[in-house]
């Protein structure tokens, strides 16, 4: 009788009432002024939830947010702080969203796989983690050093990114050949696993 006498008394607290929601007060909602040139106020972006643990900062009309980095897809770069520092290898994946690249055999990590069919084993596999884009740094293969990038105009009106320490120029017609034929080969080789 007692406890029946407690749960009463607890839900007489929680009551609902026109301006408050599990006994919580609610503030009441402030508009900005609809009269044009009179908004003071400054518009926070909006945040779109991704994940649970993540947010993703998007514009006023709901898109994405992308950063422009100084990287690009298949760019060879040297890790210049954290656990992989001082290591070379090639981008293989952008994330514009949150200027993360993927690098191909570096931040490796340990992941679980259950099994997905009936008798199939579970697995232990390893995958790389991403790497924020202001940890890399280009590199030059020729003469092994790391640089900054630079942008300049070519005389036929062109223009590309070249490594600021050696003069070496990154965009040329033959290196965007080999990274085509380098993401059909990929392209094929996951289409006929499926």
């Amino acid at each position: 009788m007692a406890a029946m006498a407690a749960l009463q008394s607890s839900m007489v607290g929680l009551s609902l009432s026109s301006n408050s929601f599990l006994g919580q007060r609610l503030s009441p909602i402030t508009l900005p002024s609809l009269l044009p040139g009179k908004s003071t106020e400054k518009q926070c972006p909006i945040v779109m939830r991704l994940k649970r643990w993540e947010r993703k900062e998007c514009k006023p009309n709901s898109l994405p947010i992308l950063h422009k980095m100084h990287v690009k897809l298949g760019d060879t770069v040297q890790v210049i702080s954290g656990r992989e520092r001082g290591k070379v290898g090639e981008i293989t994946k952008i994330f514009k969203h949150n200027s993360t690249v993927i690098v191909k055999d570096l931040n490796l990590k340990t992941k679980h796989v259950k099994s997905r069919e009936e008798g199939e084993p579970g697995q232990i596999i390893k995958i790389e983690g991403p790497i924020h884009s202001s940890n890399v740094m280009l590199y030059s293969k020729d003469q092994k050093v790391a640089s900054r990038v630079g942008h300049k105009v070519l005389d036929n009106g062109k223009k590309v990114r070249y490594l600021i320490k050696t003069g070496e120029i990154i965009d040329s017609a033959e290196n965007w050949k080999k990274l085509k034929e380098a993401t059909k080969q990929t392209e094929e080789a996951t289409a006929a696993a499926a």
